[in-house]
């Protein structure tokens, strides 16, 4: 094949997803040192794998040698350790794009991709959330993104790289881990269903999120790094909201669990409601191809299959 893509953290949830996507259809590789990702998550996947960081410049140069895509998911993606760790945060996320940056410039690259995130509007109330909203981030982890953002349009501007961040709002889907300390709300709440256990909710459950299942996220990234005319933040949602509590109680009847809900004491600082504003995403070309209920669906197959 001639066309050869890394994707950095691509042993991670999403970037697992993304590598079976391309698999069939490039020459994958994809670097990941598994701080947060599993080498079984490639089990099957037609790629090269090298273990590495890309703080290593001799294996994210060996990496992204011909690569004219490069999806870059590597990243400390924990919120909680970014503020335990936030120097560690910094030199991963921030000083670690500017490498893969500054590789892709000099390996030739066609097109870098970053996966951003909504943690950069911070707990701004207004929704939809707008791509042109002033970003207001409450963390070191949204603080790298939003730098990281940055540094890809300087590179842009500055070089002529082609560049584009997505800013995703909450993504579900298979091979998303339960036993996370840092774990989402879907796989929690799945895990729980199927043992019959409580499912535990912070505060009464109105608040609102954005999910999105993973094969769609793996769209839009596709989808950026094919377009010459994409540059810019775009947001990644479905454009739609769903309660916690209601997510819950979809997860209890497709399951056909008996799992009651507990409501704890609402989570300090916990963002009331998030939507995001999909208007330049769907401007540029990109299309949903499935949606909460079909991905839960999916979702909790897999997990039921990881059970037998």
């Amino acid at each position: 094949m001639s066309r050869r893509i890394l994707i950095t953290g691509g042993a991670g949830f999403i970037g697992s997803h993304l590598a079976r996507h391309f698999a069939d259809q490039a020459d994958v590789t994809v670097l990941d040192d598994l701080r947060s990702g599993y080498a079984r998550n490639l089990d099957g996947v037609r790629c090269r794998f090298l273990q590495g960081s890309i703080l290593d410049d001799a294996v994210l140069s060996q990496a992204i040698t011909g690569a004219q895509e490069v999806y870059h998911l590597a990243a400390m993606v924990s919120v909680p350790e970014s503020v335990a760790k936030p120097a560690e945060c910094a030199e991963l996320n921030t000083e670690g794009t500017r490498r893969v940056l500054a590789a892709a410039l000099a390996a030739g690259s066609r097109k870098v991709v970053l996966a951003s995130s909504a943690a950069i509007y911070g707990d701004n109330p207004t929704v939809p959330k707008l791509e042109s909203m002033p970003p207001e981030p409450k963390s070191p982890y949204a603080e790298t993104k939003l730098a990281g953002e940055n540094l890809l349009e300087a590179y842009r501007r500055s070089h002529g790289l082609g560049t584009a961040s997505l800013r995703f709002f909450n993504v579900f889907g298979p091979r998303q881990d339960p036993r996370s300390a840092y774990a989402a709300a879907v796989p929690i709440f799945i895990a729980k269903a199927l043992r019959d256990e409580p499912i535990s909710i912070h505060g009464d459950g109105g608040q609102t999120r954005d999910f999105i299942h993973v094969t769609d996220i793996v769209g839009a990234l596709a989808y950026a790094g094919a377009s010459k005319e994409m540059a810019g933040t775009y947001n990644v949602g479905y454009g739609r909201s769903q309660s916690i509590l209601a997510l819950a109680q979809e997860i209890i009847r497709l399951t056909g669990s008996k799992s009651a809900i507990e409501h704890l004491a609402p989570r300090a600082g916990d963002v009331r409601h998030s939507l995001a504003s999909t208007e330049r995403l769907l401007a540029a070309g990109w299309k949903a191809r499935s949606s909460v209920s079909a991905g839960l669906a999916e979702t909790i197959d897999f997990f039921r299959r990881l059970r037998a």
